[in-house]
């Protein structure tokens, strides 16, 4: 699995290479699509037991604005449920900074970082001690701080009507104050879906 992690790191570091030369400066980008996505959750390190991903499976809507009036830089702001019995459904909310540099034929890359907060519910509820008993916890969510890293390719061609621009990629997540024996755990999302992109009433660039 570390030789599988190792080629796709080199591949995407080639694509980086390739698309230096051809990229170019859009001005037709389109600000404030409706992001939909299926997500694929796991409690597990980078690039291994992938087959935990699709376990457990969610739902995500965002949107996005350009940090450059084109494609190539983007902020995405990013809400996601997450179904998972093992561990807990969840909440997360996220916004990331994106680098999209373009291969060709409208098909990019992409690398994005950024924070986020997930808010997960207990898989069962929890029990304290209290004057020498055990009796149940009145809290059963928990608040951690998320650092997501995540990797993509995606499709994109304007038009001046509404169009659709479909995508793939697989974020890592590190979660802070998971419990007192982690303080600090990897969760990985496999992510797929597809940006609407109404025309908002004209063809020109918001």
């Amino acid at each position: 699995m570390k030789t599988t992690a190792i080629n796709i790191f080199l591949l995407f570091l080639f694509s980086i290479h390739v698309s230096k030369g051809q990229t170019e400066s859009r001005s037709d980008y389109r600000n404030f699509p409706i992001v939909l996505s299926i997500q694929f959750h796991s409690l597990s390190m980078p690039f291994k037991d992938f087959k935990s991903n699709f376990k457990n499976m969610g739902f995500g809507i965002g949107t996005e604005v350009s940090l450059n009036g084109s494609l190539d830089w983007v902020q995405q702001f990013d809400l996601i449920w997450i179904k998972n019995k093992g561990i807990g459904n969840s909440f997360l909310f996220s916004s990331q900074a994106a680098w999209r540099p373009m291969i060709s034929n409208g098909i990019y890359t992409e690398i994005k970082f950024g924070l986020g907060y997930m808010l997960s519910r207990h898989p069962s509820p929890s029990w304290k001690q209290k004057d020498g008993k055990w009796a149940p916890s009145e809290k059963q969510r928990k608040g951690m701080i998320a650092l997501p890293v995540g990797i993509g390719l995606g499709y994109y061609k304007y038009s001046p009507n509404m169009f659709v621009s479909p995508f793939a990629g697989y974020q890592v997540m590190l979660l802070s104050k998971y419990n007192q024996t982690l303080p600090v755990v990897p969760q990985t999302l496999i992510q797929g879906g597809f940006r609407l992109h109404p025309n908002y009433g004209s063809s020109k660039e918001n």
